[in-house]
C-alpha cells in the first residue's frame, strides 16, 4: 500500500524540527496550475516526524502535490530567526510528483534559518 510521509531536520541545531505545522494540497489539471484540493495537515511531533502517514491507501492517487512546512513560527521558538522582517524563510514549499500510488513516497525537509534541501527518501 502506498503512502506519503515527511521528516524535518533542523541542520542549524542537528535536531529534529518539532511542532512544525504543514499541509498537503494536490493540484488538480495536467499542467499543475488548475484547483486545488486540501488534502492532510499534521504537525511534526518531538522527532520530527508526523504520527501516521501524511496520505495512504486510496487517499494517495497518482498526480502533483505541494508540501507548505509553516517553518517562521519554529525558528522564532529555536530562537534562529533571522534579525528584520519579514524573516528569509517563513513557508517552505515543496511541489512534487506521485507516477506510482503502490510507493511509499517520503518528503525530508532539511531546514536552516537560510537554507533548505529536500530530496525523496525511504
Amino acid at each position: 500500500m502506498g503512502r506519503l510521509s515527511t521528516h524535518v531536520l533542523d541542520t542549524s541545531l542537528g535536531k529534529p524540527g518539532a511542532g512544525i505545522s504543514l499541509l498537503v494540497e494536490r493540484i488538480d489539471g495536467p499542467d499543475g496550475n488548475g484547483g486545488r484540493q486540501r488534502v492532510a495537515e499534521a504537525t511534526t511531533n518531538d522527532d520530527g516526524r508526523c504520527d501516521v502517514p501524511l496520505l495512504e491507501g486510496d487517499a494517495l492517487v497518482v498526480g502533483e502535490y505541494e508540501m507548505r512546512f509553516s517553518v517562521g513560527p519554529y525558528f522564532d521558538r529555536t530562537g534562529a530567526a533571522s534579525s528584520g522582517s519579514p524573516r528569509f524563510l517563513d513557508t517552505v514549499v515543496i511541489r512534487f510528483g506521485i507516477a506510482d500510488a503502490s510507493e511509499h513516497y517520503h518528503v525530508p525537509l532539511l531546514i536552516s534559518p537560510f537554507a533548505y534541501s529536500t530530496y525523496r527518501g525511504s
